[in-house]
């Protein structure tokens, strides 16, 4: 996995207007956890956009004053109009202790069922997962080669060496939808014969009833 590095400033001013004030001058209030103390900084902005905006997950350097921590991004704050990052969190990492990251994942391979007109469908974008930090990759690779109609790829299938996943064995990763169309047309044909059964039903009845007056003649 890659590394980016950031480059941040320690905070002496921890209230909101502080924290306004730096969003306004394109900086990013951040904490980084882990170790024994919590440690306040800012960061410019324009150092987030390879580490937030991809599809690739990464391990930060963090260099704080002269003071180096190896990282991760935790947890990052975006305003709801703008997007603009309004916090972010960082976890110190080390060698020898296993962590929690959200790894993007990506569906590779032709799903039959998109050929037979279906629709390929990413429940999620990412999956946690549970190792040390040597053994995180940038993204995981999820095969929907064999995924057809109704069929769906769950976390429990999916299988990585040294990876341990986090999220629910039974959520879905990925699913080939039927489109609306093909729904209403497969629902159509299966309510034709019902309807020629129904139709065909009174028929038969009145045919028995315009028979009946016939025996009865017959028996005088």
């Amino acid at each position: 996995m890659k590394t980016i590095e950031i480059i941040g400033y320690r905070r002496a001013n921890l209230g909101k207007s502080g924290s306004q004030k730096l969003r306004d001058e394109g900086l990013v209030p951040c904490v980084l956890y882990g170790g024994n103390e919590q440690l306040h900084f800012y960061a410019p902005m324009i150092l987030f956009r390879e580490l937030v905006y991809t599809n690739e997950a990464h391990f930060v350097h963090l260099n704080i004053e002269g003071e180096e921590s190896e990282a991760i991004l935790q947890e990052v704050q975006f305003h709801p109009v703008s997007e603009i990052i309004l916090h972010a969190d960082f976890l110190r990492v080390s060698e020898n202790r296993k962590i929690k990251m959200n790894i993007p994942a990506r569906l590779v391979g032709q799903a039959p069922g998109v050929a037979k007109g279906g629709a390929l469908v990413q429940k999620r974008s990412s999956l946690k997962v549970y190792a040390f930090p040597k053994d995180m990759p940038d993204h995981i690779d999820v095969d929907v080669s064999n995924l057809d109609f109704h069929h769906a790829i769950k976390v429990g299938d999916i299988k990585v060496e040294k990876l341990e996943f986090v999220d629910p064995k039974q959520a879905s990763v990925a699913v080939v939808e039927v489109p609306r169309a093909a729904k209403m047309a497969a629902e159509e044909a299966a309510a034709a014969p019902a309807e020629g059964a129904a139709a065909a039903a009174p028929a038969a009845g009145d045919a028995k009833k315009a028979e009946a007056p016939k025996k009865e003649e017959g028996k005088k």
